[in-house]
């Protein structure tokens, strides 16, 4: 079997970067961290997760992260599944972030966020547990 185990970030600031990250998994801590010069660049970094997932965010990530609306190479979202989509979303608002798209269907909900350093980061909730609903697509 093989599963995603973390995602590795670079960010601009490593404070609001977690900040977005905090609410949005309040049982997640930051399991380590350090400081190092990645070819020429001095920059920290930490692990956020718990003792099976993480992102990894290495801070003094230069330039912008790519359009999201434009069809340029590079990451388009990732996402992740909760079982109270609608708390996470209080969450995610109390800390200053508002959803920018979502939908729902008999089978799933889901919504859309932009973390501090533009990744577009989307949030499902399923509401069956058979495949074939799961991943019905309209």
């Amino acid at each position: 079997m093989i599963h995603l185990e973390h995602l590795n970030l670079v960010v601009s600031n490593m404070d609001k970067a977690l900040a977005f990250y905090q609410a949005a998994f309040p049982h997640w801590r930051v399991r380590g961290g350090g400081h190092q010069n990645w070819y020429g660049t001095e920059r920290n970094w930490l692990h956020f997760g718990d003792d099976y997932n993480y992102l990894a965010l290495n801070d003094n990530g230069q330039q912008r992260n790519r359009d999201l609306n434009s069809n340029d190479v590079g990451l388009a979202h990732f996402a992740f599944v909760t079982d109270n989509l609608d708390a996470l979303i209080d969450r995610l608002q109390a800390a200053g972030f508002a959803p920018i798209k979502g939908g729902n269907s008999p089978y799933r909900s889901n919504v859309y966020f932009i973390d501090a350093d533009g990744y577009e980061v989307e949030f499902v909730q399923y509401h069956s547990d058979i495949p074939a609903q799961r991943n019905h697509y309209q």
